[in-house]
């Protein structure tokens, strides 16, 4: 995993170039860089990643790939319990506990989802959030290679999860982390096959349609789904 001081020091340079850059949308004042990285992206997605994530699907039964989704989810609730408590949401933290010990314990470490079937619905919370949470700025809108649609703010939050809260980082044995990691990267390009597949035939402009969509599910988030309007 990168550095954190090299990684946030890295966004830190990116957000001074950001003044210097100029564009039509300013959410995005890094758009010639980003597109470039974009097009690596899916250049390396159709090269590698997508059909790996193909034979994948072809191979694996649903309830297999199920299971493996719901596994890799339980390890994300680990992460997200922490991000509810630096929150201080401590009422959704105490539902987020009991969704971590149920899975864990009685779902098979997650690959049954039996808290979803109780009433326990998975949340979404991550470092990113918080900072968002106590009035961090997102910073400009930036593709990250190989990890997609990010921003400043949101790429810091990924170093702090992934350093500190992420159990998968936790393994000791290095092929073994990046098995886990790998393995997780093509379950969840697995899920997005139909998505991604109707995102290209539709012959938008996929950059654009990405980082709108990112930016504007990011906010959704960091306001548990209640945004305020935004001004002219």
């Amino acid at each position: 995993m990168l550095n954190t001081k090299t990684t946030l020091a890295a966004c830190a340079a990116l957000s001074l170039l950001a003044g210097c850059a100029s564009n039509g949308d300013p959410r995005d004042p890094l758009e010639p860089m980003n597109r470039a990285i974009h097009s690596f992206n899916e250049g390396v997605d159709k090269a590698a990643i997508k059909p790996i994530a193909q034979g994948y699907q072809a191979v694996m039964p649903g309830f297999a790939q199920t299971g493996v989704r719901n596994f890799f989810a339980n390890l994300d609730d680990v992460s997200v319990l922490a991000n509810d408590l630096l929150q201080l949401k401590i009422e959704l933290a105490a539902r987020d506990f009991m969704r971590l010990a149920i899975n864990t314990t009685f779902g098979l470490a997650g690959v049954l989802d039996i808290a979803s079937e109780a009433g326990l619905k998975k949340h979404n919370e991550d470092f990113g959030q918080t900072l968002g949470h106590w009035g961090v700025g997102s910073g400009p809108y930036l593709v990250l290679p190989i990890l997609g649609p990010s921003n400043i703010r949101d790429t810091a939050g990924r170093v702090v999860d992934g350093k500190y809260l992420d159990p998968v980082y936790d393994l000791q044995d290095d092929e073994a982390k990046a098995g886990v990691l790998f393995a997780r990267l093509i379950s969840k390009r697995a899920e997005l096959l139909d998505a991604k597949e109707a995102l290209d035939a539709a012959a938008v402009d996929g950059y654009e349609y990405t980082r709108d969509f990112y930016l504007e599910r990011r906010r959704a988030l960091i306001y548990d789904g209640k945004p305020p309007k935004l001004e002219d």
